[in-house]
């Protein structure tokens, strides 16, 4: 490993990558044109020209032909954090007019949108695990970054084989809830749809917050990004998952009152699979994302789990904390290696409800017989292979590193096949393992309960001075909004007005009165609609 080491840090200080001049390919070529005396760089973003040559499936690709798919105007940044100490970088960027609007278009046939990545595999020999997870997810029913294998060339640099892919975002044809409208603070668009993650603070952070169980488990948003919230909307989303992570700590976390209001329960089984079946190093603790969508009729929107991101170090190709065995849990992370950021402990909470592990157990050998069958994946993956035969010989000559040890292989092949075989051969012997070891009993005589939804909110809880009231009301109606002591004494009447149906949300100020336990009534024409307990602090 050190003799491997040791050649990396050669290439990488001399500089000795060979130069490749690429003239056709069977592969869609993109070539990116910066402006004279500028450079790509991590931050400031620069304006450059991008083409795209894309002649249709079975067509070559040629150098010399016209832009057949993109002709115009990019702004452009390297992106990724870990990935950028590697000399093949990668990219993100926006396609805009001439004016520096963003223009929305089909890259490569995907849909249309303005915000796109360049990924470009380096330590991921096989130039696979990425798009191979994307389409287990897919297959597994949920959104995925959609992807395209093209050839890149900067500057007349040949920078060799890249995925054309999709940006997480909100988006109908994305990440598909419905998008906060920021000047209207009091409608539906509270409750969603905020994309989140569990991530390193590294590049560009903007709010976060820790979990109040562990400092070391940090929250961000995605989007949208915090200058584009307010501070009720912000507060709203970190309360929420407060109140998750609340609920599945307790004892009684496995009731109707516990976790299973705040989750969509397949979504965490799917991504749990995935993570598992990756023994992803990063796996829980970064680079994981979950949305919440709004809705106008239910204020209880449910947190899911996903999109699926950054899986270049998956399936063994990390030597670090047991990430490239087959054997092990790796949400138990935190009992091998201790890093700056931890795993959230839900994930190993949830194996304790039997409901759940007998849910995640069926999912789990449904999944066996179909997406995650062990031909089906090796099919895909021959597939893949198959489709970047030619264009993988020129990256590699670019960039010489098969046979070389990169930071983190967990397996160093001497040719290509043999790096796409040790990844076959790792998936059909992780999966294997987690069929014998994953807890649960598939019985599917066996009922799952069911909890009744929730249809109002009132956050923080416990409260000082101030209390936020979510409600959804079915029908128009004047409201009011009551708190009273436990022998019934009213503390606080408020009007809330005329209400039209749907959700809507209030902010109830100088809340007076002394520390304690209190009731709270909500009333549409007079009637209780909604009631709870709330402690003031």
């Amino acid at each position: 490993m050190k003799t491997y080491l040791l050649t990396l840090l050669l290439l990488f200080h001399f500089g000795t990558f060979a130069q490749v001049t690429l003239t056709d390919s069977d592969l869609p070529i993109v070539i990116i044109t910066s402006p004279p005396g500028q450079t790509i760089s991590d931050d400031p973003r620069i304006m450059c020209h991008m083409g795209v040559i894309d002649n249709g499936p079975g067509a070559r690709n040629y150098m010399t032909d016209s832009f057949t798919n993109y002709d115009g105007v990019i702004d452009i940044e390297i992106r990724g954090s870990t990935s950028q100490q590697y000399p093949k970088k990668g990219y993100g960027f926006e396609t805009q007019d001439s004016l520096g609007n963003n223009n929305p278009v089909a890259l490569l046939g995907m849909p249309m949108e303005h915000d796109w990545i360049l990924y470009g595999p380096y330590p991921d020999k096989t130039l696979i695990r990425n798009v191979l997870t994307f389409d287990l997810a897919r297959k597994m029913g949920h959104y995925a970054s959609a992807t395209r294998y093209c050839e890149l060339v900067i500057d007349d640099d040949y920078r060799g084989v890249y995925v054309m892919m999709e940006r997480i975002k909100v988006d109908g044809d994305r990440v598909n809830i419905g998008k906060l409208n920021v000047p209207n603070l009091w409608d539906d668009t509270l409750t969603g749809g905020y994309i989140m993650k569990v991530d390193k603070l590294t590049g560009e952070v903007g709010y976060s917050w820790p979990s109040n169980y562990n400092n070391e488990v940090v929250f961000q948003f995605h989007h949208p990004e915090f200058d584009e919230l307010n501070t009720f909307q912000a507060s709203y989303m970190e309360n929420f998952v407060n109140e998750f992570e609340t609920a599945i700590f307790g004892s009684q976390f496995a009731s109707a009152n516990g976790y299973h209001q705040y989750i969509d329960q397949r979504s965490f089984h799917d991504f749990f699979i995935l993570q598992e079946l990756g023994r992803t190093v990063d796996g829980y603790r970064s680079s994981s994302f979950f949305h919440k969508d709004k809705d106008g009729f239910t204020w209880n929107a449910k947190l899911v789990a996903g999109p699926m991101w950054d899986f270049n170090l998956s399936y063994g190709n990390a030597d670090y904390c047991d990430a490239d065995l087959t054997t092990g849990w790796q949400y138990n992370f935190d009992l091998i290696c201790d890093f700056s950021t931890s795993i959230p402990f839900w994930w190993q909470k949830l194996q304790q409800d039997p409901h759940y592990a007998n849910g995640l157990k069926c999912r789990w050998e449904e999944l066996r017989a179909g997406p995650l069958r062990t031909d089906n994946i090796n099919n895909f993956i021959d597939s893949v292979a198959l489709h970047v035969q030619e264009a993988r010989i020129r990256n590699f000559q670019r960039w010489p590193i098969i046979g070389v040890y990169v930071n983190w292989n967990g397996f160093v092949g001497q040719t290509y096949q043999e790096d796409v075989d040790y990844l076959k051969d790792y998936m059909e012997q992780r999966s294997i393992w987690i069929d014998n070891n994953l807890p649960g009993n598939c019985n599917l005589a066996v009922e799952e309960p069911e909890f009744k939804p929730e249809y109002h909110k009132v956050w923080p809880n416990p409260i000082g001075n101030e209390l936020n009231v979510g409600v959804s009301v079915f029908q128009a109606g004047t409201a009011s909004f009551t708190i009273s002591d436990i022998s019934g004494r009213i503390l606080l009447q408020r009007p809330l007005g005329y209400l039209n149906a749907g959700t809507h949300a209030f902010q109830l100020n100088d809340l007076d009165f002394s520390a304690g336990n209190y009731i709270y009534h909500f009333y549409l024409n007079d009637e209780v609609v909604y009631n709870g307990k709330i402690v003031k602090y």
